[in-house]
């Protein structure tokens, strides 16, 4: 993991790591602290019950993003994100002034108006951190970006919520919360400085300030992009579902774990270790790119150790005087619970972090920021609902535990209809899960394929799962070419089916099959998609590259597109390769985990890509071994 921890080093990256964290952090201790102030010392600043100041507060902050995002994402792709960066955290320094004027004049409005801006500074800045990292990212280093900004993020958010509860608590006067607040962001003001330019994609944008409209726009900017959509859909009902989970905690520690307060601060914490540790593995698992069959592996974690939460929670303990930490530790209850939420936290990251990347990957670069603040609004709306109808499940009775379990349930109720809709997720998540079953892949330069526009993919045929392993390492769905004899296996024909792959068949097997598969790779390449095809026409017989067929030819004249070589190697020998005359009659032939490499090197112009030319070039790729 040493490449995504290597990012906080470089100047294009620490700065505005540094930046989004201290915001996090301050966030949340202005806004716990605010919340332990009032519920403790309700008396002395209002006559509302501390319930609702507290369920107020809440909705103060997020307003916002309902007001804003869409004018904060206009103004992202308007101006200098970096730019942004810093005015956002010079309006961070007065709204702790603000703050402080508010604790002086024990007004409870002033502060509830400083409470409201502070969201107006995370509204603002949401577009900006999202869009951001893919101009200062390379392709590789997005899920590794992504990993330490979830990560850090939930740590800000678990460090600032103690801080802010421990100064509301031992602080002699209020303002000192303000005062602590001023320096946190005077920090990350200083931080700031140190951003990179971004410059601005549309600097002439004629910005909306009708958040109605505008929020519709973003919207329909990101509905042009199927997957980028459910994507979007799909952060949302996360950030849902951690929410219910997150807001249940103090009631659940109490009246479920018969905790004390430092049982709601653990449960946090676990949680708070289980998305990092959960986002820090992203990388390693996917290889560096944006692996989204991470996602359907996340949705089901999330399914499967939200439904232990309702088995195993206790209810033996409800009723009882609180227990202290170390005697609420002694329980093995307790135990199963805590490995639950450590669960969920880490599947979370795996569900969370790919899609963000993905977001950014394929969203149009002169939308990027309206979308992610499309992305805010939906988050938002959804967390909304959420909270809606968890109070009033359980207002109608429903007890915690078997509010996480429907929660469970809804979330693989969820997850099916988006598969359903998208089946790219679970197609990618099958084909990875295979090649990690029996393979180690090492990927190299898959740089060199086209992060959107049409191409022509070219590759050596060494065995029946060729397609699956290149559909698992590229970073864009691939429409491939491929024998009808092979669309036809169990199990492969259902991935093959369902991502677009053309069978084909000779002139003398199927002349109108033959046919028909051309002018689907014609319409495809049309469509700006990516066709990959085998041009030896078959399975390699004894593991060396056979001549190259005039197909790719026939295809570049009546759609010349870039052309991409690639090359497997390591696939020789194993169980679905053709060595000694017939594949697959001996399981697990080499082995569990053989190593296996897939070269990419870079695009052809059409017209020098003859199959000749290709055929060295993937000859040169795929080296001396087969």
């Amino acid at each position: 993991m040493s490449g995504q921890f290597g990012l906080l080093k470089e100047k294009r990256f620490a700065p505005f790591f540094i930046t989004q964290f201290l915001g996090a952090f301050n966030d949340n201790l202005f806004k716990n602290a605010l919340v332990v102030l009032l519920t403790y010392q309700a008396a002395q600043w209002t006559t509302l019950k501390p319930e609702l100041l507290a369920n107020l507060a809440a909705g103060v902050f997020i307003l916002p993003f309902f007001l804003f995002s869409a004018t904060a994402g206009q103004l992202a792709d308007k101006y200098d994100k970096a730019m942004l960066a810093r005015l956002v955290k010079v309006l961070e320094m007065a709204i702790m002034a603000i703050a402080a004027t508010g604790f002086f004049l024990h007004s409870l409005p002033v502060l509830m108006g400083a409470l409201f801006l502070l969201g107006c500074h995370s509204t603002l800045f949401g577009p900006v951190k999202y869009a951001i990292m893919p101009q200062h990212l390379h392709t590789d280093e997005l899920v590794g970006g992504n990993a330490l900004i979830e990560a850090g993020t939930f740590v800000a958010i678990l460090i600032g919520t103690l801080a802010g509860g421990l100064l509301a608590g031992s602080v002699e006067h209020p303002a000192w919360i303000a005062a602590g607040g001023f320096v946190v962001a005077a920090a990350g003001y200083v931080s700031s400085r140190g951003i990179p330019a971004a410059p601005a994609p549309v600097p002439d944008l004629a910005v909306n300030l009708n958040p109605l409209s505008e929020t519709w726009r973003n919207i329909a900017f990101a509905r042009q992009n199927r997957t980028v959509f459910l994507s979007i859909l799909g952060i949302s009902w996360f950030w849902l579902y951690g929410a219910l989970f997150l807001a249940q905690f103090p009631a659940y520690a109490k009246n479920v774990l018969g905790g004390s307060e430092a049982a709601v601060t653990l449960l946090l914490a676990i949680f708070t270790v289980g998305i990092g540790i959960g986002s820090m593995l992203c990388e390693r698992l996917s290889g560096k790119s944006v692996e989204i069959g991470l996602v359907p592996l996340g949705s089901i974690g999330l399914t499967l150790f939200g439904l232990d939460m309702y088995f195993v929670s206790p209810t033996e303990l409800a009723g009882v005087s609180p227990h202290e930490l170390l005697a609420l530790l002694s329980l093995p209850a307790v135990w199963r619970v805590l490995f639950d939420l450590m669960m969920l936290g880490m599947f979370g990251g795996f569900f969370i972090v790919p899609l963000y990347a993905l977001v950014q990957l394929r969203s149009s670069e002169a939308h990027r920021a309206r979308i992610i603040a499309g992305n805010n609004i939906l988050n938002a709306l959804f967390m909304v609902v959420g909270a809606l109808g968890a109070a009033a499940l359980l207002g109608a009775g429903l007890s915690i535990p078997a509010l996480f379990g429907l929660a469970a349930l809804l979330n693989a109720a969820v997850a099916i209809y988006i598969y359903g809709l998208v089946p790219e997720f679970l197609l990618r998540f099958m084909a990875w899960m295979m090649v990690k079953a029996a393979y180690r892949l090492r990927s190299e330069g898959l740089a060199h394929i086209p992060t959107e526009g049409a191409a022509l993919l070219v590759a050596n045929h060494v065995s029946y799962v060729d397609a699956v392993v290149i559909m698992g390492a590229s970073p864009r769905p691939i429409r491939f070419v491929m024998d009808h004899r092979i669309f036809r296996i169990p199990f492969l024909s259902f991935i093959f089916r369902h991502c677009g792959a053309i069978p084909i068949a000779s002139a003398k097997d199927d002349a109108v099959l033959m046919e028909n598969a051309f002018a689907t790779v014609s319409t495809a390449l049309a469509n700006g998609e990516l066709v990959a095809i085998f041009p030896e026409g078959q399975i390699t017989p004894d593991g060396e590259l056979q001549p190259f067929r005039s197909g790719v030819s026939r295809i570049l004249a009546a759609d010349p597109v870039p052309v991409v070589p690639m090359a497997l190697s390591g696939l020789w020998g194993s169980s679905f390769s053709r060595i000694e005359g017939r594949a697959m009659r001996q399981p697990f032939r080499r082995g569990l985990f053989s190593r296996i490499v897939l070269r990419v090197g870079s695009a052809l112009p059409p017209a020098e890509a003859t199959p000749d030319r290709l055929h060295a070039e993937v000859l040169a790729l795929r080296g001396e071994r087969r």
